[in-house]
């Protein structure tokens, strides 16, 4: 077994939890479902779910990583098995590996993109391209998912850039937790911010900028943001959107912050730095996240359009209609670069943090030296990534992400809660008096796992957030999760029953889904011989 790594500060950890956290979603996903979700109201569901779900399932994967990582365990797989006396707990855990694994495949691809619309800013290579059609043509040319040639002969430069990304990637996983992804966050996350307080105030500052226009400004852009359409409370979908982003912007379910939290020392704080981590996060997210992309293109644009660019998707608003509004201001180049630098500092955070899981598990159970995992790992997401590059206009990413960003988000989050709040065993605990030991023995469930969160806890968790996270939180998961299923069968455009497919565009999906189930397989593969070797 390698030795066991460290986090080096306090500040390091806390900048590498919000860097995981923090990512594309904060800036091209939430304004979006702000806008599509009853604007001001939307915040209502949100902060609820934040406060009964988000801040409770940080506390209790921050948790369950320290305690596991006492005992050698890095995974979810080793982890379930350190709280849960049954044979099957490292298989349920080891989706906890498999989930972040399949994210990072995608999730790097559209990182890259960031990377190469901030050259192409730089280069200025789409200035002078002012309609939203032919911004987009821009987009899926350099994608492959348009064969016009007009602005892309081939796919090469978005390989390029995918494989200098993947590259960046896999160079910083290999220099460790301290060396590597410590060192990255305290460089890329105040980057981060003092990008996107530049932005904000940019944005912030446009006023009116076509006077023939006086409706299309950034308070009208704000307003339409932040008003509340208190009718959308009614909805449940707009309730499972919150919910949604909630877990989405917080990475809960990925496996990653309990792989995080597993290099805590035993009596390290959970809960004030678990606390300090959330509240970054939405800092980014509402503040930054929330006055940039949807105000400025309010005030270009008109909320009529952004309407329509919202309702499109997140990537219109981040890759077709950004680039058009940026290169629109003076300095528009330097701007746009620096939108872009801003989104890709944010996927990079994430995008290691989604690795580590599996770098974990094959440094700690198999034995393998940091440096050859990651080669291991890149050759995982190289093999892994293709088929998303090469099928994208298929719909093989979004069966990725739906299952992947979607489903099992919820499914791993809902399994984690009930082991840790019904099954949670402490056979193992400090001092020798058999008092103690007997004490340890009795003590299971949400019980053991409460004293375990509150050990070392530099702030005292209020009583209330026991019985949250002992009825409501098991109870809301399973709705949430039941209710995401509902809602795509019926769905006239069902990603389940692939409503509206056709059998060509049918067989790429299923591809995909068995390549999912196929790599959820061996990783539970994997850790079936990682403990008959541990044994």
């Amino acid at each position: 077994m390698t030795e066991r790594e460290r986090w080096a500060t306090r500040v390091g950890l806390v900048l590498a939890m919000a860097g995981n956290a923090v990512g594309l979603g904060n800036f091209l996903r939430f304004p979006r479902q702000v806008a599509l979700n009853g604007g001001g109201a939307f915040m209502i569901p949100y902060f609820c779910a934040f406060i009964l779900m988000g801040i409770p399932l940080m506390w209790l994967e921050w948790t369950m990583g320290r305690y596991g990582g006492q005992f050698g365990h890095s995974t979810t797989a080793g982890q379930f098995d350190a709280m849960w006396r049954s044979r099957w707990a490292k298989y349920i855990g080891s989706i906890g590996i498999s989930i972040p694994l399949l994210f990072a495949v995608y999730y790097i691809y559209i990182e890259s993109w960031t990377l190469a619309y901030s050259f192409f800013s730089i280069t200025k290579k789409y200035f002078d391209i002012a309609e939203m059609e032919k911004m987009n043509t821009f987009l899926q040319s350099f994608q492959g998912v348009s064969q016009s040639g007009e602005f892309f002969s081939s796919i090469v430069v978005a390989i390029f850039f995918w494989l200098i990304t993947l590259i960046i990637n896999i160079w910083v996983i290999g220099k460790g937790i301290s060396r590597g992804i410590e060192r990255l966050a305290k460089i890329a996350m105040p980057l981060l911010f003092l990008f996107g307080f530049i932005l904000v105030i940019r944005v912030l500052t446009l006023g009116t900028p076509d006077p023939r226009y006086p409706d299309r400004n950034v308070m009208n852009g704000l307003a339409y943001m932040w008003n509340p359409n208190f009718s959308r409370l009614t909805d449940f979908s707009v309730w499972l959107a919150a919910a949604g982003q909630i877990f989405f912007t917080l990475s809960i379910g990925t496996g990653t912050i309990q792989t995080y939290a597993s290099y805590l020392r035993k009596d390290d704080d959970c809960v004030l730095t678990g606390l300090s981590t959330s509240a970054t996060n939405e800092f980014v997210e509402v503040v930054l996240g929330g006055s940039i992309a949807i105000p400025i293109s309010v005030a270009f644009f008109g909320i009529t359009t952004t309407q329509l660019i919202a309702s499109q998707g997140s990537f219109d608003l981040g890759f077709v209609a950004m680039p058009i509004i940026l290169q629109k201001l003076p300095l528009g180049f330097f701007f746009g670069a620096m939108w872009f630098i801003l989104l890709f500092f944010a996927g990079i955070t994430s995008s290691v943090a989604l690795t580590s899981p599996l770098m974990a598990l094959l440094g700690e159970k198999f034995g393998i030296p940091r440096v050859r995992a990651a080669k291991i790992v890149g050759l995982i997401l190289f093999v892994l990534g293709l088929p998303v590059i090469f099928f994208l206009k298929h719909g093989y990413m979004d069966q990725y992400d739906f299952w992947i960003g979607t489903i099992l988000l919820a499914l791993l989050a809902m399994c984690e809660t009930l082991v840790f709040v019904f099954a949670f065993s402490r056979t193992r605990i400090s001092g020798s008096r058999l008092k103690n030991r007997l004490l340890g023995y009795l003590k299971f469930g949400l019980d053991a796992g409460w004293e375990e969160m509150n050990r070392g806890a530099d702030i005292k968790i209020p009583r209330i957030f026991y019985y949250i996270l002992k009825y409501f939180v098991p109870l809301f998961l399973i709705i949430l999760f039941c209710g995401w299923f509902w809602q795509d069968l019926r769905s006239e455009t069902s990603v389940i029953l692939m409503k509206g497919i056709d059998s060509q565009q049918g067989l790429f999906r299923w591809a995909a889904r068995l390549t999912i189930t196929g790599v959820i397989l061996g990783v539970g593969f994997l850790v079936k011989l990682a403990w008959r070797k541990r044994k």
